[in-house]
């Protein structure tokens, strides 16, 4: 997964008692046969209208589904109201379903932070969070943190998603509806789209790309309130280059070397430091848009005021148009590691700024919530669902005192 989101839509766990109201989901969309779906959600306006006229209807009937799917957020085709029964039915006899899935559970924290877990048609779970913020002028910020895998291959060593293991890759509509999901649990708009959860976006660079142009061109997300996240593969870094996306590039760094990084991310040993950073150098050049470098402060082992000043030659010896987010470590289930106190972190900060680099420390949300990325979820799964397992919402979840 993407490491370097551990704190942005993630958070440790702290033990916590949970009041809990369950309620049952009201019974699942037609589905079609698994080797033939075809799916309404991310379809562009365009494609709705063409739709809408090879079923006999008029082309403004495409229009009407694309404001049913994403603005009322409509689940099944049987809840298009609007449109004549007679096309809803012509819908699915066609095999057409919108593609949303049901929300199996969802955790709250004090803070606003809201983690849900989405169960997909082949009974997999995969995690999204809601992060809100309120800016100085009191408006409110929305962000979604989704996923692009379910699990992740790369199994970087302080990420509790790799420790789950991985299934496969999501699909566009799956990564689309997770940002619907939020928007709903909030009744806010989300203003923000960070690729950061479940998974290495990279891996999936494909369904990536569409979704982020579904995203943007039918939500109506600027491409600028987007970040693509990666930890780092071959060769993907150029091709999104390509694309010349106005979105941001953030690469989980998490070290100043490359020894010291394949004991972090052992994925780097296919990928050596030398060839990431001059890829990244390299999209700076040709998109003028930052690389922001996420870097985790492992208690003893990547945080001492040596790193932060080895850290910062590599930068400037890759020229400018670089972003440090330090993201203080917070310790998971079965792990060794362990955040470094404040001090620390602020020597480093220090080190890096009287050698000019732009710096910031990410806040740390939903600290009281099951909110570490993969945490909710291999509590629930690590092998599929089985097809009768009870679907059950915890939307009114209350924290109870730790």
């Amino acid at each position: 997964m993407a490491a370097a989101l551990h704190h942005v839509c993630t958070a440790p766990i702290a033990r916590a008692a949970l009041r809990v109201r369950a309620t049952a989901i009201s019974s699942p969309p037609v589905r079609l046969p698994k080797s033939d779906p075809r799916v309404l959600l991310g379809l562009s306006e365009q494609d709705l209208r063409q739709l809408a006229v090879d079923l006999g209807q008029q082309s403004y009937r495409g229009k009407q589904i694309h404001d049913l799917i994403y603005k009322t957020k409509s689940k099944e085709i049987q809840q298009f109201k609007h449109l004549p029964q007679a096309f809803r039915d012509a819908l699915v006899r066609a095999g057409w379903n919108v593609g949303r899935s049901p929300v199996y559970r969802s955790v709250t924290a004090a803070d606003g932070t809201i983690k849900i877990l989405l169960k997909l048609e082949d009974n997999r779970l995969i995690e999204t969070v809601g992060i809100p913020a309120e800016d100085d002028k009191g408006s409110v910020r929305l962000t979604a943190c989704v996923s692009s895998q379910v699990g992740c291959p790369l199994r970087c060593s302080f990420c509790a998603t790799g420790k789950g293991g991985f299934s496969r890759n999501l699909k566009p509509h799956e990564i689309v509806e997770q940002v619907l999901a939020i928007e709903e649990l909030f009744k806010h708009r989300v203003s923000n789209v960070v690729f950061m959860g479940m998974g290495e976006p990279m891996l999936n660079l494909k369904s990536v790309l569409a979704a982020h142009r579904c995203l943007n061109k039918e939500v109506g997300i600027g491409q600028r309130m987007m970040t693509i996240s990666t930890v780092g593969v071959p060769n993907t870094i150029k091709m999104l280059a390509s694309h010349k996306l106005q979105s941001t590039l953030a690469v989980s760094l998490h070290a100043p070397n490359q020894e010291m990084r394949e004991t972090i991310v052992p994925s780097a040993k296919s990928y050596p430091l030398g060839a990431l950073m001059h890829d990244c150098k390299d999209y700076f050049l040709q998109t003028g848009r930052r690389v922001t470098f996420e870097y985790t402060l492992l208690a003893g082992i990547n945080d001492k005021a040596e790193h932060a000043l080895e850290l910062a030659e590599l930068l400037h010896s890759c020229g400018g148009g670089y972003h440090v987010n330090l993201i203080p470590y917070n310790p998971i289930e079965g792990s060794e590691f362990r955040r470094p106190y404040k001090k620390v972190v602020l020597a480093f900060v220090e080190a890096l700024e009287s050698r000019k680099i732009t710096v910031s420390v990410r806040q740390t949300r939903g600290l009281d919530a099951n909110a570490a990325c993969g945490q909710l979820r291999n509590e629930f799964q690590k092998t599929p669902l089985l097809d009768l397992a009870p679907i059950v919402s915890m939307d009114e979840t209350k924290l109870l005192p730790v």
